[in-house]
């Protein structure tokens, strides 16, 4: 994959170590990857990205090379706590301060994107502008679940189930459900390089992934929920500048009110749709590329 010009690099983060890649010069941008994928999502990118940014990619925690914690090990840690959005938001801002970064760029697409809603949250100081790619907030989401989402994205409802039959079941054939999850899209396989889409079933065979991956959604159904509505009970909403983008024949589009939804939990928000799918830093590049060059200010050489 086209990330020859970066250095590999592991943060210790407390109760996680993230694995990731740096390259380029320039503000600092943090891109931050979906399920069932890794930083591999941004292989079409990260060189020209370089240009303009220094360039941070991580897999979080739980995907990819980055480590994947269990609750036995923890068993101070609140249920989920070890995967909610601000424990895995909490890892970014360490690996970006182990990097000498303090103010930064933050670009993430499906779960990485709700890792970055959380830690413009909880770290406003440091996130200068957020780009979200795909997603509607998870209150909202789950809030406004009818038929045709819960049909659509159905491994919203089946991760969460309790341990062990969704790492069972997902064990037994992990190749068969990393490509259902993935045809799922507007464009199905054939929009992936055959590199990525192997690089990420070989971090998906891992029955430690499908663990975390887990946690990861049962998270997003309990303690990340009850963490949002507590903002939302606060008054509490994003305040630095956020671009929301999504796929024009995906499920956002189909199912919610995206800039609306956006609009009541952050301040100054600004988007639109795409001609893709869910998968945009694979679908559309191109058009993704403009849209972070335009809205995080960089200079073009």
């Amino acid at each position: 994959m086209p990330f020859s010009n970066f250095t590999r690099f592991e943060v210790a983060t407390g109760n996680a170590r993230i694995a990731g890649l740096r390259g380029g010069s320039g503000p600092a941008l943090l891109l931050l990857h979906g399920h069932p994928q890794t930083h591999v999502i941004w292989h079409h990118l990260a060189d020209r990205l370089a240009q303009h940014f220094t360039v941070v990619l991580t897999d979080l925690r739980g995907y990819g090379a980055s480590s994947k914690p269990r609750a036995s090990d923890y068993p101070e840690v609140l249920p989920h706590d070890l995967y909610s959005k601000r424990a895995m938001a909490a890892d970014q801002i360490a690996v970006m301060r182990e990097l000498g970064v303090e103010k930064f760029l933050v670009c993430g697409h499906d779960r990485g994107a709700r890792v970055a809603h959380r830690m413009a949250l909880d770290y406003p100081e440091h996130v200068e502008r957020l780009m979200l790619l795909d997603i509607a907030p998870t209150l909202e989401m789950y809030e406004r679940t009818d038929r045709r989402f819960a049909t659509s994205y159905f491994h919203w409802f089946f991760l969460i189930q309790p341990e062990p039959l969704p790492e069972t079941l997902i064990g037994a054939a992990p190749d068969a459900y990393l490509e259902r999850a993935m045809t799922g899209s507007h464009a199905g396989l054939e929009i992936f390089d055959p590199q990525a889409l192997a690089a990420y079933k070989a971090a998906f065979a891992n029955p430690d992934t499908i663990h975390a991956v887990c946690e990861d959604y049962r998270a997003s159904a309990t303690i990340d929920l009850d963490r949002d509505r507590d903002d939302i009970e606060r008054g509490s909403k994003v305040g630095c500048p956020v671009r929301v983008l999504w796929g024009q024949y995906g499920v956002i589009e189909q199912c919610f009110e995206p800039l609306a939804a956006w609009r009541r939990v952050a301040r100054d928000v600004s988007g639109r749709a795409l001609a893709c799918g869910h998968y945009i830093p694979e679908e559309a590049p191109d058009a993704l590329y403009d849209e972070i060059l335009s809205f995080f200010e960089a200079q073009a050489n």
